[in-house]
């Protein structure tokens, strides 16, 4: 995480109080302001609460793959939880598009997780709920979970793939709910799609519940303050953010600022994908141009845009002040360019089902590679850069199971601290499934789950070490993993080592980054993490880590 200047939100909104009013025509002062932005933030973090403990699913009740936010009555984002980034960002890219031009009536809820229309991948399942106060349109509220199986014939929903068809059932924006009552033709195709349609129906209608709590509260909110005196906060908080963010962006000194880096392969056939940025710095305004990356692939490492503009919102955002709203308003400034066809931004019927995941963490890397020629201070080295998907499963009679996780390593090290070990980072916010969990559910063992000493980096500051995590399979099983950082390491800065790529293996034998593969009772698959890029030179060179 990039270093960035704390001051206490108490202090800067006592100064704000001081000086009059947040913004003119809104009647609210900054403490009112303050006290709003707080609610409307609780009522993600309840939502979220509510998601997971009514799931089915350990990918939602343990790994919290999921993320919840609110919006307002032209679908500009006011208020999220700290979920997860990827979903997150291209939620406020996107659901503008989402929610104009729809004639919406209580207790309506639409759902979608077409990529190309407001989505990100297949198994991210998003439903979107109308907030109405004293009968009028106050706002939206959104939640989206990943589903381990969305319909695709590989168990898991993350199959190595070549078209959007291949990656499961493509849902268009739709009615789930009409008037507060199920819509059966919707909730027939979706939970018919599915091998375990008892665990989708569950986690749906968790993620029903969490839409429903945060109608309520905003609801109440809005009828509290009054529609007219609740939609001004929401412009207000949006206000608030673009100020707040020009003030961190002025710190950028003007400039143009370019990076190139690779993704390792499609999994098709394509190798070294090349991914380039120039950063162009004028005041506040910032344009984020991708000329030069690569055209889409076969593969399925593809993203659309919303997808790409979740990694580049995630970068600036790490520099804001702590305190500042996440919003659209925080965005305003930050316009994305990246051809049409291009890897980022990718074409209809495109594969896309790891650009979400691994893509996006790239757009990361390459947007800090960029930036740390601006303001090296603030910009640590490459963490990891892929979420070593696993996706796993099997299709039998009477015992069909979907499991999929993303897996931790070491992050990237700054000019002032070293890279933390075997974590989740940027892209990705979700926890581990514990072991117990894990051999609860699944038929797994899981063997060994412990450091990958020594894979950091070297340096004045060491990169964080990844991980070592291997299973022990007790029925035959269907394997996919979606891996990056195989081949290219990640980056370190100011002379500071690579840290060590990742390895996957089965049974002794090594595996592709990019994989799916029938797998026998007995054997046994170990995913080896890469570590995060060192910082500052030492001048010792160290060997592979194997």
């Amino acid at each position: 995480m990039a270093i960035f200047y704390k001051k206490s939100i108490y202090l800067h909104h006592l100064e704000q109080a001081l000086r009059g009013r947040a913004k003119p025509g809104t009647g609210m002062d900054a403490i009112e302001l303050s006290v709003f932005a707080s609610r409307i933030a609780a009522t993600c973090d309840e939502m979220g609460a509510v998601l997971r403990r009514a799931a089915f699913s350990p990918n939602i009740k343990d790994r919290l793959d999921f993320s919840c936010a609110v919006f307002d009555a032209r679908g500009q984002l006011c208020a999220q939880a700290a979920h997860i980034p990827v979903h997150l960002g291209s939620m406020a890219y996107a659901m503008h598009d989402l929610v104009t031009g729809t004639d919406w009536a209580p207790g309506d809820m639409l759902v979608v997780n077409d990529p190309f229309l407001g989505g990100t991948h297949l198994p991210d399942v998003t439903l979107v709920a109308p907030v109405f106060a004293s009968n009028a349109l106050a706002g939206f509220v959104a939640n989206r979970a990943h589903h381990a199986d969305i319909g695709a014939h590989s168990p898991g929903s993350m199959p190595v793939s070549s078209s959007l068809q291949e990656e499961g059932l493509v849902i268009p924006p739709m009615l789930l709910l009409q008037a507060g009552e199920p819509v059966a033709a919707t909730t027939d195709m979706i939970i018919g799609a599915t091998a375990n349609p008892r665990q989708m129906e569950g986690d749906l209608a968790a993620q029903i519940s969490a839409n429903r709590t945060g109608i309520r509260r905003l609801a109440g909110l809005g009828e509290a303050m009054g529609v007219r005196h609740f939609s001004q906060g929401l412009f207000a908080v949006n206000e608030y953010g673009a100020r707040l963010a020009r003030e961190s962006l002025r710190e950028i000194p003007d400039g143009n600022y370019r990076f190139r880096d690779v993704m390792d392969d499609d999994g098709m056939g394509g190798h070294d994908i090349g991914i380039e940025v120039c950063i162009r710095v004028a005041g506040t305004c910032i344009e984020v141009d991708f000329t030069g990356t690569a055209w889409q692939v076969t593969g399925n490492i593809n993203c659309p845009l919303p997808v790409t503009a979740a990694g580049v919102y995630y970068v600036f955002r790490c520099l804001m002040p702590e305190h500042t709203p996440a919003c659209a308003g925080s965005f305003r400034d930050i316009h994305i360019v990246a051809p049409d066809g291009c890897l980022l931004n990718a074409r209809r019927p495109a594969a896309v089902a790891a650009g979400n995941v691994e893509t996006s963490s790239r757009v990361v890397d390459v947007v800090m590679g960029a930036l740390a020629r601006a303001v090296p201070e603030r910009i640590p080295s490459a963490s990891q850069g892929t979420m070593n998907n696993l996706a796993m499963g099997a299709r039998r009679a009477g015992r069909s199971w979907d499991y999929y996780e993303t897996i931790g390593g070491g992050t990237g090290a700054g000019c002032r601290y070293g890279g933390l070990h075997a974590t989740h980072s940027h892209m990705t916010n979700t926890l581990n499934t514990p072991i117990e969990v894990l051999e609860m559910n699944f038929p797994l063992r899981l063997l060994r789950y412990q450091l990958r000493d020594g894979s950091g980096g070297e340096g004045q500051h060491r990169g964080g070490d990844g991980l070592v995590r291997e299973y022990e399979f007790l029925e035959p099983a269907t394997v996919t993993l979606l891996t990056e950082r195989r081949t290219h390491r990640p980056w370190g800065l100011d002379g500071g080592g690579a840290g060590a790529p990742g390895e996957n293996w089965l049974s002794g034998r090594r595996l592709p980054a990019k994989t799916s593969l029938e797998i026998s009772t007995g054997e046994r698959l170990r995913v080896c993490t890469p570590g995060g890029g060192g910082w500052g030179n030492t001048g010792i060179q160290r060997p592979d880590t194997v």
